[in-house]
């Protein structure tokens, strides 16, 4: 029986085992819906990467979490491009290759940065964000077993999507992030009445001193409860950040994953003025961890 080609693919790194680890199956334009989704929980790790080919762009890829399909991602999108160049399906033109990749929400433009012959980084950009709802901190903070206090002061928790929609929730201080645990009844009950998908947790403080923020970000089972390293959130936070006056620079280094022994790090980049934001760039480097062959 013929298999499908994959690879695991350690995005946010340089380091094999770290950052956030996506399974990328090539050739997978004949598997329906339900098989991805099964392949999924197979795989069992915050997103697996299905590459097939695209009418409107250069490639197209679908991601599912173990629970669900999910339109736009940042590590599997960073994963799926590496795993492209690196089994020689994709061709660098140069030290920059620009190319597009559509995703559930569209095509989105890549630039792959390298140097002789390797990618150094992947940089996706994310769609216009979207500033929506806003919540309380006495809400949403016990969710977390922290209390409003713990909110950072003068900050709204507020969803924000540039593809996904997920809930920013600035706290003050690495402490706090630390303390974090989650209450999965309460959340469920809060997501099922929310317009998000997930929920990033952050702070104005990297864990390494070339970090300018660090994050948590959680959702709940089947899914992995917390997410190493989380590029479409990343993006979120860096549009939340710059809309709401929280970062004087449009360009910072994000950490997560840290405290999971996954540490992982991307550039962000975000594009127009506070009021009308175009875009947020998030890119980082990837490295492969396995490669091998999927019979289903």
């Amino acid at each position: 029986m013929p298999g499908y080609p994959m690879m695991q693919i350690d995005a946010f790194t340089t380091q094999p085992l770290g950052g956030n680890p996506c399974a990328v199956i090539f050739n997978a334009d004949d598997l329906p819906p339900a098989t991805m989704q099964a392949i999924a929980r197979e795989m069992n790790l915050s997103e697996t990467a299905f590459v097939l080919r695209s009418s409107v762009a250069d490639v197209r890829a679908r991601y599912f979490t173990p629970a669900e399909e999910i339109p736009l991602a940042g590590h599997p999108t960073i994963a799926t491009i590496f795993a492209l160049v690196d089994s020689g399906r994709l061709a660098l033109t140069g030290d920059v290759t620009l190319i597009s990749l559509e995703l559930q929400v569209g095509p989105i433009p890549i630039e792959i940065y390298a140097a002789n012959g390797a990618v150094q980084s992947v940089v996706m950009s994310q769609k216009k964000p979207q500033f929506m709802a806003t919540y309380s901190a006495e809400r949403v903070m016990p969710i977390f077993g922290l209390s409003a206090a713990d909110a950072l002061a003068g900050a709204p928790i507020q969803t924000v999507s540039t593809g996904t929609p997920q809930m920013m929730i600035p706290v003050a201080n690495p402490d706090v992030l630390r303390r974090a645990t989650l209450n999965i009844a309460a959340y469920d009950e809060l997501r099922a009445n929310g317009d998000f998908f997930s929920t990033h947790l952050f702070c104005l403080q990297g864990i390494t001193a070339a970090g300018a923020t660090f994050a948590r970000h959680f959702v709940t089972p089947p899914d992995l409860l917390e997410d190493p390293f989380t590029g479409s959130a990343t993006g979120g936070m860096g549009a939340y950040l710059w809309h709401h006056h929280l970062i004087d620079q449009p360009r910072f280094i994000a950490e997560q994953g840290h405290w999971m022994h996954r540490p992982g790090e991307a550039t962000v980049e975000v594009i127009g003025p506070r009021d009308n934001i175009e875009t947020v760039k998030v890119g980082g480097p990837a490295v492969t961890v396995l490669r091998g062959e999927l019979f289903v």
